[in-house]
């Protein structure tokens, strides 16, 4: 029994892998290259779940998962400021329940905002501004804007938790246990 995260990324596997082995230990978790389907960048919320979605399913869908997990970084512009935030997407193999929940947000730096909304990916050009080298395999942009405070694996970790619990406990959220659909 095996959870594929879509993702080689090791800032991805890793807190994936600290939070099954806490709330389903006996699962092991391994990462696999699936397609998002959205740009490298995604911008806005919609594009940036549907990213993680597609990953989830994707993940779910290959030989011996039992769970697919997704998590997709994305940039939110509102009134002219950018805002990174992350969804997590969590599918069942089999009978296709669909778990999905945001990270928290944090303003994209001011001068790296032009440039992800021309297409660049903000792991990239924070790595420019920051003189650091492939940040978003660690700690990540928030990692470096919060004095490693905050990282993203830990801000990943937080967001599949709460997207798991609709799991741990399908009794209190019986709309969303119904509106399954056949992830196979």
């Amino acid at each position: 029994m095996t959870v594929l995260v879509g993702s080689l990324n090791p800032g991805k596997v890793q807190p994936v892998r600290d939070v099954f082995a806490v709330l389903f230990p006996e699962l092991e978790v391994s990462g696999a290259a699936v397609p998002s389907g959205v740009r490298d960048q995604p911008v806005g919320v919609g594009e940036t779940r549907q990213g993680a979605v597609n990953r989830a399913r994707r993940a779910a869908r290959l030989p011996g998962a039992t769970w697919g997990v997704g998590l997709e970084g994305g940039v939110r512009v509102e009134r002219g400021r950018g805002w990174l935030f992350g969804v997590v997407a969590a599918a069942r193999a089999g009978d296709g329940l669909l778990l999905t929940a945001r990270t928290a947000e944090l303003p994209v730096p001011e001068a790296a905002l032009p440039s992800v909304l021309s297409g660049e990916e903000l792991g990239g050009v924070m790595d420019e501004l920051l003189g650091t080298h492939d940040l978003k395999r660690g700690a990540g942009t928030v990692g470096a804007l919060t004095g490693g405070l905050v990282t993203r694996p830990a801000v990943w970790a937080q967001a599949l938790a709460l997207a798991l619990a609709l799991a741990l406990h399908p009794g209190f959220y019986p709309s969303v246990h119904a509106a399954r659909t056949n992830v196979r």
